[in-house]
């Protein structure tokens, strides 16, 4: 008897242990949604982890929805130093003939990029698409060969563009653009974690250009109607279906809903919503850090006149954790190998991580709280001497 007894105290300890462990580290509950929708996915922007999945990896037409991997390209030029807001895009006879969503932009009309770059973001200018394509590459044709060489190196497998805005193929043979789900979540993710300054238009709702003569209203209900939604980008022909790449942000928290071959403009909006609610619903906002805290007092730089820099945060981190898990949260901090002078204030030196059971759900970059210039031949060798003698106490020791 006694035996048995103990025997039934240790089944209920494993059985209560194993029942522990598992509200430790909570997995995402089923949320059985019956969407209209082909295909449909729900991403947490800052880890990348998707949350809903419905034919994620069919490929379809996007029809406009490409622009996402426009705004991609052209906010990356701005990043890279390759072009300017201000300066002037000239719109060719071939950009000035595009059809569908336009601006009516005219041979040899001159617009700003930013201009451009707003209405593509706002009203899904197919025109604009062109211009900014050949302004920045030359051709049309070298743009789109940029895009499949990014989509290839984001891992896009399901993606392939032969234009810049989605318009059907002029050739009824040939195959238009197409891509997934999946893979317009994970172009999306880039675009507004790597770039979002390009926020600042697509959560426009209404604007103006040509000084006031041509009205832009965004084709994107939801940055009017659902809170917290600043983007990203709606499609639509006949072929694709109504779509959208959508994206939110509550306390810090950023979520990607993409909807691809809706029965209805309405539809598409209702079930975006519905799946960005849902993340917002079983997700939790923890603060991480600030931007401008130190995460390390000296980081050495080799060759540095005066060598020791703070490695801080580069911006406010907040970590998406679904609720119940906040408890198994750890920080992990990177600092990249053989740091050497010149360094420039604001240079990323590091890597701040967030991890979840072992995963990682959120980063910041570490970065120079202040320059550091080359040290002279005699500072150079001081700093050797020091490193050199630190290292046979270390021996020693």
């Amino acid at each position: 008897m006694l035996r048995r007894g103990i025997s039934i105290i240790l089944v209920t300890f494993l059985l209560c242990l194993s029942f522990s462990l598992t509200l430790s580290a909570k997995e995402l509950p089923d949320p059985e949604f019956d969407l209209e929708a082909k295909s449909a996915v729900l991403m947490e922007a800052n880890s990348g982890r998707i949350i809903y999945e419905k034919n994620a990896h069919e490929e379809l037409p996007p029809a406009s929805i490409t622009k996402t991997m426009t705004l991609l390209l052209t906010m990356e030029a701005i990043d890279e130093g390759k072009a300017e807001l201000g300066e002037v895009v000239t719109t060719s006879e071939r950009a000035a003939e595009m059809g569908g969503s336009q601006i009516w932009l005219e041979p040899g009309e001159e617009m700003k990029l930013e201009e451009m770059i707003k209405a593509i973001a706002i009203v899904s200018a197919n025109d604009a698409c062109v211009a900014v394509a050949e302004h920045l590459y030359g051709t049309e044709e070298a743009f789109v060969n940029a895009m499949n060489k990014k989509a290839e190196e984001l891992g896009l497998d399901d993606t392939y563009f032969i234009n810049t805005n989605g318009l059907p193929a002029n050739n009824s043979d040939e195959r238009g653009n197409y891509t997934s789900a999946h893979d317009v979540a994970i172009m999306s993710r880039e675009l507004v974690t790597n770039y979002p300054q390009v926020l600042k238009y697509t959560k426009i709702w209404i604007d103006h250009l040509r000084d006031g003569d041509s009205f832009l209203r965004n084709t994107n209900n939801l940055v009017r109607f659902y809170k917290g939604a600043d983007g990203l980008k709606t499609g639509y022909t006949s072929e694709a279906g109504y779509g959208v790449a959508a994206t939110a942000e509550r306390k810090g928290m950023r979520f990607i809903a993409v909807v691809m071959k809706g029965e209805t403009s309405d539809t598409r909006f209702e079930e975006a919503g519905e799946l960005l609610s849902y993340g917002f619903s079983i997700y939790r906002s923890i603060p991480v850090i600030t931007q401008g805290e130190t995460v390390i007092d000296a980081v050495e730089i080799y060759k540095g006149k005066d060598p020791k820099v703070e490695a801080i945060a580069k911006k406010d981190l907040t970590a998406a954790v679904i609720k119940g898990n906040q408890d198994n949260l750890k920080r992990q901090i990177l600092v990249k190998k053989d740091l050497t002078a010149p360094i420039k204030k604001g240079e990323k030196i590091g890597e701040l991580r967030v991890l979840s059971n072992g995963e990682k759900i959120a980063s910041v970059d570490l970065v120079a709280n202040r320059e550091v210039q080359k040290g002279n031949i005699i500072q150079i060798m001081i700093q050797l001497l020091k490193k050199f003698l630190l290292n046979i106490v270390n021996v020693f020791n």
